[in-house]
This record gives structure tokens, C-alpha cells and sequence, in this order.
């Protein structure tokens, strides 16, 4: 993982207590967001690794198999929290860590939000043009005219909802975000 060349031992316990505590923290919270605690304790572990590593490297070091490695992995370069990179001189692939959590946020959070958007928006536009052509057919009928109207309110008003969440997404993935609510500076 990391070089601790010139430290004493109880100087490198401290630090990998410190770090354990913090990945521990890191795969509780994806797991909060659906993603299994293992990948988010693969993370962190990737996140305090100095450099690129390989999938063996990082399997060995977390005792898992490669077959749950290249899932883990897989799964972290798909919210883009993890990169492929080029290692000169490596024939195997190499992984580095996003280590912007903003980005993180930003690339997590569209990339589901979108998809739930999109599928959300179509059932609603789709189930709303339904059942006003329901109620163009049967304009006669004052029950399901009062009943089709009220669920055309309650559509259109997720419709907005979602429209809504859409221009958030915009925000958050061209950094507009950022102008309402700026990064914290490093100390």
C-alpha cells in the first residue's frame, strides 16, 4: 500500500488505524448509496495507495478473489470513481482513484439521477397521454373525467418534478454548482 520507510512502528499503527477508520466510514456511506460495502472499502483502500495499482495487487492486499476484484472494479470505473491508466512498461491494467470527491458526488449522483429521470419521465408522458385519450373517449362520462383529471394533475406535477431534477444534473455536471455552493478552500 504505502512506503512507511523511517517510521516506527507505533507511528505506522496510528497511521493505518487512522485509515482503516476512515474506509470503514467510506463503505458504510456507499453502502447507504447502493453500492455494497466491499467496493466502498476497495476504494478507500485504493484511495490511500500510493500510485496506480493492478487487479492482483489489490486483491491480494484485500484477501479477495479476482473474480470479486474485477466486479468491484468494474463497478467503480462505471460510476467514475476510478480510472484505467497507463503504466509504462505494465502489460496488466491499472487502476487509479478519482480522489475529487466533488467529482465523485457530481459523476455518482447524475449518473443515477439521470437514468431515474429519463425511465420516470418516459412512464409518466407515456401513461398521461393514456389516459387523456381516455378521456377524450369518454369526455360523457363525469366520473372518470373527474377521476382521469386528477391523476393528470398528480402526473404533470412529477412531470415538473423531474424536469426540475434535470436542470439540477445540468448544474451539478457543468459545475454551476459550484458558483451557488463553492468548494470549501484546503487549509
Amino acid at each position: 500500500m504505502t512506503t512507511f520507510d523511517g517510521l516506527n512502528e507505533e507511528q505506522i499503527k496510528v497511521i493505518e488505524k487512522s485509515r482503516q477508520r476512515v474506509m470503514d466510514s467510506i463503505g458504510t456511506n456507499m453502502d447507504l448509496y447502493g453500492v455494497t460495502m466491499s467496493i466502498g472499502h476497495l476504494y478507500g483502500n485504493m484511495y490511500f495507495h500510493d500510485g496506480p495499482v493492478t487487479l492482483d495487487e489489490m486483491g491480494q492486499e484485500m484477501g479477495m478473489s479476482k473474480t470479486s476484484m474485477s466486479t468491484g472494479m468494474r463497478a467503480l470505473v462505471d460510476l467514475k470513481m476510478i480510472n484505467k491508466v497507463w503504466g509504462k512498461g505494465s502489460r496488466k491494467d491499472l487502476y487509479g482513484v478519482e480522489g475529487d470527491w466533488h467529482q465523485n458526488f457530481v459523476d455518482y449522483f447524475s449518473i443515477k439521477w439521470r437514468k431515474s429521470m429519463e425511465m420516470n419521465l418516459h412512464s409518466l408522458a407515456k401513461s398521461r397521454a393514456e389516459i387523456q385519450k381516455l378521456r377524450v373517449d369518454h369526455i360523457d362520462n363525469e366520473i372518470l373525467v373527474t377521476q382521469v383529471d386528477k391523476d393528470i394533475e398528480k402526473m404533470t406535477h412529477a412531470i415538473d418534478y423531474y424536469k426540475w431534477l434535470g436542470r439540477f444534473i445540468d448544474a451539478l455536471e457543468s459545475g454551476q454548482i459550484f458558483d451557488w455552493i463553492p468548494k470549501e478552500e484546503q487549509e
